[in-house]
Formats: structure tokens, C-alpha cells, sequence
């Protein structure tokens, strides 16, 4: 995050006039919000939520990116640095945003080697961290599975809370005697430990993890230094980070507790190299929150750039508000006091979980801790980042009582230089600034400035400085209804234009619906779906209107390998489709064969240039799991051969599976169909689910859950028939697609609408639409084509190649 707002900063100074940039980065991605992890780990935000800037952006930037690349070694005196890929390149100057690694204490037991961690043992740093952590979870399908954080940080609770939302029981150890004792005092954090056990995470404090123990390869337990055990099915270490610096150490930088550099944020050593981030060290002190990074971020664009040459950086005051696994916690300066005169005030309610200190020294405040109830926050920050006047009665620094403005009046009271958001560095000048541009509506100023666009605790006081920067003429942001973010219209009217224009590919789309036809990457997908739904056979494709899902046909994994998911209609398979795939795995030797949840057999592991033959191998259609759209239909074994069947789910569950497969739809959709009420196949928790029950009649039940969301699906109706449970199924799909906002799953879609709305239209028929639905369906199902039965060959040369060929160029890469 601090290369990359670097970047911005050097672009914004000019930067791509007077150098050639090159970016090395480690991970394979553009850069990302490392703060929103938490989220993505929560199910709360999606992984393509937290992108700052994609990979997009560095080309249009003129930026040669080089993604999953690590520099391996600088040579200072020839200028050069050599990369993991065999490649060099000189720089004039150089910029290094190394950042930090995951801390791991020494636990026996959590390492197969030097570089890999054991089975089931994972740290929290980075996306691939999070995915893993993610995968690991879902398969742990037992009831009462256990994971056990090692740390009771910021970073500890936040694991701790995503896995227990993903179905774990949650426990965090801690070695000291408190959570988050680097921001609280020993009663905050009593306090938070009451929060944060409300919630039904066990706290461990005062354990030193020393041993992990495991059964058949995964971990069963955790060892204290005093002997005792706990048990667990998974381990995350989230004990702290430290400086990423030997490639710097290497290079003969001096290196303490990171980076040395001096007020301009160059190495000591060296004129030419730059140091940005957790990875620097500047008179003495280590930055870990962003908003340092990003003062320094400006300073060294301002230097480098010689926009200012004068540009110094002289440190930073931290202050930080967060919310730490739902609860809402700000710290700022000392938790204490120091000195015989310090006036210390302390507010504390545990019933109620709310903790508030304040500090106050020569009438300045240098120091409070809130916990529960921050709502003095935006004062308080002010205060001691600008040392405003502060009240004589100190207790109303804590509540209403009189003398410190109330929070809407703190957004007035604000200085026009108080930093408002602390993820992205943006300062009240920027959101009143942007208001006074003409931009009035909070999503707008906060799509433009990126306020409140990081971890979201600052959302309220933006909205507050708009409105009163706006002198209560807050504007409702019509963009947040359009189905696209580049083209100015709702989904229905976006679809009625697409009909009158006869508009059958994206790039068509562009030119005539987008301003001054203005093409936009985030909105290529999911016009590509809805062109899709619309115009079956006579949509016209275009490659770059595609993800690398959609292009390849296969799920792209965290190494740049890809899943093989051949269909298996209803979970049902032959002798002859096992020895196949069994004969493909072996020919391409493939890592991993794996029987998933949906019923399906994935290939996971397979390189981008071995698909078309693997494909051609199997000769089975795609099973659709890397798309939004139609994937699975997951069956029991129905009437057939379970004594408490029914009706014939396997038979039903196939005939549906074939006639819906692979339509494009806003988000994906999985369905299933169970032979009798005990539910096997989980029907009542998928988009569309189907029970067979007594006199031979099925219920039909639409909007479940079963991922990040639980929810049980609403009951659309109970049929007679299979043909009716077909016709319905297609019917409320279809209405779904043309009315669901673009990745709105069903779950999402049904309480949106009404399920008595929805059943009027699918079911009762009262707007007169249902021939209609049905015969758009039917366009749809005729449309398919099975993308690995169509041709053998590429439909572009590198369609399949991994990767291009490396040019070197000689200027300023930023590692």
C-alpha cells in the first residue's frame, strides 16, 4: 500500500514525464487494502472489493508492472537489481516499499521446513494468507471444528471473528495478561475481553505457545509453557509483524529496527535509494498505521520528483480508530499518565462495554483511549493531532455536557488540515474541496476522494463534513443505482436501450450509452453477462470484455494454476469418467484431485497451457465452476435406493442440471434437489432448492445461504410434478437475471423484493409476463454451447500461454 500510494504521489508530481517507472511486486496481483483483509476473511467484502489500484491501472499509467516477481538482490554501485526471474534492471532511482512480513514465534511443530508451514497452520498478512485460511475453513465440514489464534492483537481478534463467521469455534491466546495491550490499559482491555467473549470467542491470556501437536497431518492441539493443552483443528499465528529489510541488509543499507533513512525518506547510506513504509525507520521509530506511510508517501514524491526539494518529513503523531471483531476501540498517544501533573480522567461502565480515558498535560491532550462508544472520536483526534483548546470541564471531552462541540458540531470545528480518513490519508480540505467541485452526494465525494474507503470507521464523519460543507444539500448519488459504474442507467433501462440500440457487445455498449463512449474495466463483466442473458446466440464476445476465468474456462488459484471441474451431472459419475480422470491427473500430473461439497470432482493444479489438452483428454463437458452463472445441481440418492425417498431427486436433479447449464446470470448459482424433507442435499440453503414430500409433491424454496451468509431459502410454492418444478425453476431464474443487480446473490435478491412479489410473478402470473420469462429462458438454454466442445484450438495465439516474454527497462523500479 505505501509503494503504491508512492506511485500516486510521484504521477501526480509529474512522475511519468520524467521517469520510466518499473514495479516488482512479490504477490501476483495489483496492490490492494491490507486493512480490509479482515473483511474479505469475514465474508463481508470480496477479494476484488479491496483492489486499490488493479492491474489495469499500471498500464494505463505507462507502469511496467511486474506482478509475482521478487527481487532477489540490489547492487547499489552498479545501479542494478537482479530478479527472481533471471532478469536485471538499472535504475536511476530506486524505491524500496518492502514492507512487513508476519511474525512466528518459535512453536514447535508449525513447520514442515524452513519455508513451509505445516497443514492446517497459517499466517495473516497477505490475500493468498487469507484465501488459504478461507479454504482451509470451508473444508473443515465437522461440527465443533476448533481454530485457536495465536496473538491477541488487532490482527488475532480480526482472525478470529472472520473464521468464527465462516463456522468455526474461535479461541485466541494471548501471552501477556491483556488483549491489545499495545493500545489498551489492563481495564480497557478487561473490557474488551468481555466485548469480545460476548461473542463467543474464548480468550487465553497469560499462555506461551510453545508446541503445536497434530494427528494424521493436521494439528489437534496447542502446548503451554505451563503444560496444559488445547485442542484445535486449525492454527493461525497472528503474533505481530516485523520490517521486511534484508533485502536492504544485503545491499549494506544500514538496517536497525528497519530501514534507516533521513527526513527526505532516502537511505543514509545511499542518495539514490528511497525507503517508504513499515519497512523504514525514521529517528528512531517505526511506523505500522497508514497514515505516516502516506505523510511519508508525499514527502519522498515531492523529492524525487523535485516538485519541493525542501520536502522533509519529521515523523508522525499516531491516533487510530478501529473496529476490533465488531467492536469499536480509538487510541491515541499515552494510556496513562506520566508525570505527577498529568490530569488523567477515566470513565468506566463493563456492564455496558464502555471504557474512556483522557490525558491531559499543559492543557494539551496527549493521550485517550475509547472502547465501545467512540463518539467524542473526531474531537478528541483534532485535539490531540492539532492541539485545539480543550475544555475546562475535562469530562465533557467524554460526553455531551457542554464546552467540546457535539460530533456534528466537531466536523465544523474541524481544521481544514485534521486528517478525517487515516487508510487513505485524506484530509478535511480534500472532502470540503471536492463538495465545492460539485459533488454533493456521499458516495460521490467518497468515490472521488477515497474517504471512508479503507477500513469504513471514518464513514460517519464524511458524511458529516458533506453535509455541512454542503450547508445540508446533500444530493442522493444516482450512480449508486446504476447497474454499471460507467453507464448511466438502472438495469431495466439499460436493457431497454441495449434492445432499441440492437446493441450486442460490450464495446458497442460503450460507445453509445457511455459518456463520450468512454470504456470502463469494471464494468466490462458484468455487461458481458447481462449482453449474454439478453442476446443468446447473436451476442457478439469479445476476449477483453472477460476476467481470466472467462477467457481460459478454469478457476484461476492463488499460484496461477487453474481448477479442472468437468460436469457430473446431479454428483452422478461412471466407472469409465473415474478411470479418466484418474488417466488425465497422472498424464499432466496434476497435484490434487479433490470431491468438493457441490458434488463435483475437482483437478486442481493444472498449468493455463495444458487446458485445451486436458479438456480434450477427458471429454466431458465444463461444470461451470469458475462463472457466474448456473453451476451445480447437488442431489441425494432419492427414491431409488434410500428407503426414506420420496421422489427421484437424481433423476429430477439431472434433468434440471441439463437444461440450465452454464446460463450467465448477475452472480452464481447453485441448486439442489432432496428426495425427502431430512434434507441431504441442503436444498433449503441454495439459490433454488427442491424437497420432495408425501402425495408426490415438491416444494420449491428460492434465496438460501449456506457460505459467508447463512439463510434459509423463503417457499415459493409446492407443485404436482417434475415439469412444473422445471418450468418454475426457470421461470423465477430468469426473473432473477434480468431484475438482480450485478454479483446480488439470491439470498440477497429474494428479501429485496418480497417473496410474496416474487410469487405473484412466477407463480400466480399477476403481471402477465410469465410466456415471456419462459420463452427468454428457452432463448438462453438454445444459446449454450459447451466452450471446451466448440474448438481444440486457442481463439487468440496466448489465450493459453502463461506468460509473455520480459522486457528490461533501464529506470525506477519500485520494490
Amino acid at each position: 500500500m505505501a509503494g503504491a500510494r508512492a506511485l500516486e504521489e510521484i504521477i501526480a508530481r509529474g512522475g511519468t514525464e520524467r521517469f520510466d517507472i518499473t514495479v516488482f511486486g512479490d504477490e501476483p496481483y495489483g496492490n490492494y487494502n491490507r486493512i480490509l483483509l479482515s473483511n474479505v476473511l469475514a465474508g463481508s467484502d470480496d477479494a476484488a472489493e479491496i483492489y486499490l489500484n488493479p492491474r489495469d491501472w499500471y498500464a494505463d499509467n505507462g507502469i511496467d508492472l511486474r506482478a509475482g516477481v521478487r527481487v532477489v538482490r540490489i547492487d547499489p554501485f552498479a545501479h542494478v537489481v537482479h530478479a527472481d526471474d533471471g532478469t536485471t534492471v538499472r535504475y536511476d532511482k530506486l524505491v524500496l516499499a518492502t514492507g512487513s512480513r508476519s511474525f512466528f514465534p518459535p512453536v514447535d511443530g508449525i513447520w514442515l521446513d524452513d519455508k513451509t508451514l505445516a497443514p492446517g497452520v497459517f499466517g495473516f498478512r497477505t490475500l493468498d494468507d487469507t484465501q488459504a485460511m478461507i479454504d482451509f475453513a470451508e473444508r473443515q465440514s465437522q461440527p465443533g471444528a476448533r481454530v485457536l489464534v495465536v496473538g491477541g492483537g488487532l490482527l488475532g481478534l480480526e482472525a478470529a471473528r472472520g473464521l468464527q463467521n465462516r463456522g468455526l469455534q474461535a479461541g485466541v491466546v494471548q501471552g501477556g495478561s491483556a488483549l491489545m495491550n499495545a493500545q489498551l490499559d489492563d481495564q480497557g482491555a478487561a473490557i474488551l475481553r468481555r466485548l469480545v467473549e460476548a461473542l463467543g470467542i474464548e480468550v487465553h491470556t497469560g499462555k506461551r505457545t510453545t508446541r503445536m501437536l497434530s494427528e494424521n497431518g493436521l494439528p489437534s492441539a496447542v502446548e503451554f509453557a505451563d503444560g496444559s493443552r488445547l485442542p484445535c483443528d486449525m492454527v493461525v499465528m497472528a503474533a505481530g509483524i516485523r520490517p521486511n529489510v534484508g533485502l536492504a541488509a544485503r545491499a549494506g543499507l544500514t538496517v536497525e529496527r528497519a530501514i534507516v533513512v533521513d527526513d527526505q525518506m532516502r537511505s543514509i547510506d545511499d542518495d539514490d535509494i528511497y525507503v517508504v513504509g513499515e519497512c523504514a525507520e525514521h529517528r528512531g521509530q517505526v511506523y505500522g498505521l497508514v497514515a505516516p506511510l502516506w505523510e511519508q508517501a508525499t514527502v519522498l514524491a515531492e523529492h524525487i520528483t523535485g516538485a519541493n526539494p525542501r520536502a522533509a518529513y519529521h515523523g508522525s503523531r499516531t491516533a487510530t480508530k478501529l473496529k476490533v471483531a465488531g467492536v469499536d476501540v480509538a487510541a491515541m498517544g499515552v494510556k496513562g499518565p506520566e508525570r505527577d501533573d498529568d490530569e488523567f480522567v477515566q470513565y468506566s461502565e463493563p456492564k455496558r462495554g464502555v471504557y474512556k480515558t483522557v490525558v491531559v498535560r499543559d492543557d494539551k491532550l496527549i493521550g485517550a483511549t475509547l472502547v465501545g462508544d467512540v463518539s467524542k472520536v473526531a474531537f478528541l483526534m483534532q485535539a490531540f493531532d492539532r492541539g485545539l483548546p480543550l475544555p475546562p470541564e475535562r469530562v465533557s471531552l467524554m460526553f455531551d455536557i457542554g464546552g467540546a462541540p457535539d460530533e456534528a458540531g466537531g466536523a465544523a470545528e474541524l481544521s481544514d488540515d485534521a486528517q478525517v480518513c487515516n487508510c487513505n490519508g485524506v484530509d478535511k480540505a480534500t472532502i470540503v474541496r471536492c463538495v465545492k467541485d460539485g459533488q454533493t452526494s456521499i458516495d460521490g465525494v467518497m468515490a472521488a476522494t477515497r474517504a471512508g474507503k479503507g477500513c469504513g470507521s471514518c464513514k460517519g464523519l464524511v458524511a458529516q463534513i458533506v453535509e455541512w460543507a454542503a450547508d445540508g444539500a446533500v444530493s442522493q448519488d444516482a450512480a449508486a443505482n446504476w447497474y454499471v459504474p460507467a453507464i448511466p442507467y438502472e438495469k431495466p433501462e439499460l436493457m431497454q436501450k441495449i434492445r432499441e440500440l440492437e446493441l450486442h457487445s460490450v464495446s458497442s455498449v460503450f460507445a453509445a450509452l457511455a459518456p463520450e463512449g468512454r470504456e470502463d474495466a469494471g464494468s466490462k463483466m458484468a455487461l458481458a453477462s447481462l449482453l449474454h442473458m439478453m442476446w443468446g446466440d447473436e451476442f457478439v464476445d469479445e476476449r477483453d470484455s472477460r476476467f481470466i476465468n472467462d477467457r481460459v474456462h478454469g478457476n484461476i488459484q492463488r499460484d496461477g494454476t487453474f481448477s479442472v471441474v468437468p460436469q457430473l451431472k446431479g454428483g452422478v459419475t461412471s466407472s469409465h469418467q473415474l478411470r479418466t480422470i484418474a488417466d488425465v491427473a497422472d498424464k499432466y500430473e496434476i497435484p490434487m484431485i479433490k470431491l468438493t461439497g457441490g458434488q463435483r470432482i475437482d483437478l486442481l493444479g493444472v498449468r493455463k497451457e495444458d487446458l485445451p489438452a486436458v479438456w480434450a483428454d477427458l471429454g466431458m463437458p465444463s461444470g461451470y465452476a469458475y462463472g457466474k452463472s448456473f453451476r451445480t445441481v447437488k442431489t441425494c440418492v432419492g427414491s431409488d435406493f434410500c428407503r426414506f425417498g420420496l421422489g427421484d431427486s437424481t433423476a429430477l436433479g439431472i434433468a434440471i442440471e441439463e437444461r440450465f447449464q452454464g446460463i450467465p446470470s448477475p452472480g452464481k448459482m447453485k441448486l439442489a434437489v432432496t428426495g425427502c424433507p431430512r434434507n441431504c442435499a441442503e436444498a433449503l440453503c441454495k439459490d433454488l432448492g427442491v424437497v420432495a414430500i408425501e402425495g408426490g409433491q415438491w416444494q420449491i424454496y428460492v434465496g438460501g445461504a449456506a457460505g459467508a451468509h447463512v439463510r434459509k431459502g423463503d417457499l415459493l410454492t409446492t407443485v404436482g410434478s417434475p415439469e412444473e418444478v422445471i418450468t418454475l425453476t426457470g421461470r423465477f431464474l430468469q426473473y432473477y437475471r434480468e431484475n438482480a443487480k450485478w454479483l446480488e446473490r439470491t439470498y440477497d435478491f429474494v428479501p429485496r423484493v418480497g417473496i410474496d412479489r416474487i410469487r405473484e410473478i412466477v407463480v400466480s402470473d399477476s403481471d402477465g409476463i410469465a410466456a415471456d420469462l419462459d420463452a427468454r429462458m428457452q432463448k438462453s438454454i438454445d444459446s449454450y454451447r459447451d466452450p471446451w466442445g466448440e474448438s481444440e484450438e486457442p481463439v487468440t495465439p496466448n489465450q493459453f500461454r502463461s506468460s509473455l516474454p520480459l522486457i528490461p527497462l533501464p529506470q525506477v523500479p519500485v520494490r
